[in-house]
């Protein structure tokens, strides 16, 4: 059900203190932690603690936390010193999301190309 801790679900699990992450920031709404497989000098995901399935159920859902995540992606970039930064929502496995719980990348660090992919 959305917006409730999956079992199976990876990021409900960081969320819940039960597989580490390398925290970058952290509050009431949100988690920030770096990418394992990061695909720039700086990836960091922003995650809600609430479980949705991808950025338009988020969305949808509880807008309040969807714009929470945008500002933490901000403040990411900020505390990381990132002039310029890519935040990216995949959704759908058809874009590239891999696991169902939205989330945001924080991309920054080397120069970026458009279209993007």
């Amino acid at each position: 059900m959305a917006g409730e801790p999956q079992d199976d679900c990876l990021f409900c699990k960081i969320v819940a203190g039960q597989i580490p992450a390398t925290l970058v920031r952290e509050t009431e709404t949100t988690v920030a932690f770096r990418d394992i497989n990061p695909q720039a000098p700086t990836h960091v995901l922003v995650i809600p603690k609430v479980h949705h399935p991808d950025a338009a159920s988020l969305a949808a859902a509880e807008p309040a936390i969807a714009a929470d995540m945008l500002r933490e992606a901000g403040e990411v970039a900020a505390e990381e010193k990132l002039e310029s930064y890519r935040i990216v929502f995949n959704t759908g496995s058809g874009a590239g999301q891999t696991v169902w719980h939205a989330h945001a990348h924080v991309l920054g660090g080397r120069g970026m190309q458009w279209p993007p992919g």
